[in-house]
């Protein structure tokens, strides 16, 4: 059974529960999005989880990184329902990859590792500022784009392996066959005005974690900046529709939630000063989130650019949390 909740309805999203609760699937296909939604879902109805798990072989998800409370907590669910860990699985790839280059074939204790190469496949590591660029050989990986050669030829390097744009980097160098950890995309890092790099993927992987499901999604910004922010989306569930009472609530629990994470990392590279909690979820005609049901962070920050300017520049605002110690 294959649940397409990359951007979902809520009435949609109701009658795919309402599935759920009538099939039980013997493995599961989803989005890191969808499984956010379905978690809750789970954890909220022991008779669903029941049903869920009855048959279930193997849960795998692909498409974006699944956030670790994500796979935390259906771990849970399931050590709850079954008395033991279900089998959680990725690969990676993309169109052009036939859609696969790499596959976890072997047991995951995380989220985060995508596996090794695929049989014929062949990964290159390309130093990328402080990443490690992944770059694609193989029989799966198309020759090029239909009468467009410009873009043909942008897409590979000069040893003919295609240029995805994803960093990785391997779980144990002493042990290649252990996996690879997927870092985010190679170009979307910066520099804080101090110079030092950010890894976007690891602070906004970090950061939801930390949130522990306030919130579905963010966009890491502070580029040239002396400090991080986020522009960041409730999550649905959690902003219900208590009027400003609730949501006060739901802000302070957030700002108590990502002080604590502060206080576990150092340096201004990891730490959160600020979140803007935007109204408007990501707009798939404006290319801020993709069919596959990731947020596009390049285009967020392009279309928000006021936003991103409001949240680094100094004042007080009621959609800002500032998370002071």
């Amino acid at each position: 059974m294959y649940i397409d909740e990359g951007r979902p309805a809520p009435g949609r999203f109701s009658a795919t529960l309402k599935n759920l609760a009538e099939v039980a699937p013997t493995i599961q296909f989803n989005v890191p999005a969808g499984y956010n939604l379905l978690v809750q879902a789970l954890e909220a109805d022991a008779a669903l989880a029941k049903k869920f798990f009855s048959r279930i072989d193997a849960v795998f998800y692909a498409a974006a990184a699944m956030p670790q409370d994500t796979w935390t907590r259906l771990d849970q669910v399931a050590e709850r329902t079954l008395s033991h860990r279900v089998w959680m699985t990725t690969a990676w790839g993309s169109t052009e990859t036939s859609p696969l280059a790499t596959s976890a074939h072997f047991a995951l204790e995380r989220a985060g590792n995508i596996g090794v190469p695929v049989p014929g496949t062949v990964l290159r590591f390309v130093p990328s500022g402080d990443k490690l660029e992944l770059r694609v050989k193989g029989p799966n990986v198309t020759p090029g784009y239909y009468r467009d050669p410009e873009r043909t030829q942008a897409a590979f390097d000069d040893r003919g392996f295609y240029r995805i744009g994803d960093a990785g980097r391997l779980v144990d160098p002493a042990r290649p066959a252990s996996g690879i950890v997927f870092d985010g995309r190679a170009a979307e890092d910066f520099k804080l005005s101090t110079g030092t790099w950010v890894n976007v993927a690891a602070v906004r992987t970090a950061v939801l974690s930390a949130a522990g499901g306030l919130l579905s999604n963010a966009v890491v910004v502070g580029h040239d900046a002396d400090w991080l922010a986020l522009l960041a989306w409730l999550d649905p569930v959690a902003a219900g529709q208590g009027g400003s009472g609730h949501h006060a609530q739901v802000h302070a629990e957030l700002m108590k939630r990502l002080v604590a994470y502060n206080l576990e990392v150092r340096g201004n590279s990891k730490q959160v000063r600020r979140v803007l909690l935007l109204k408007a979820p990501p707009d798939l005609d404006a290319g801020e989130i993709t069919d596959k049901g990731y947020v596009n962070a390049r285009a967020v920050l392009t279309n928000r650019a006021s936003e991103v300017a409001r949240v680094l520049a100094p004042g007080n605002h009621s959609d800002i949390v500032e998370l002071r110690r």
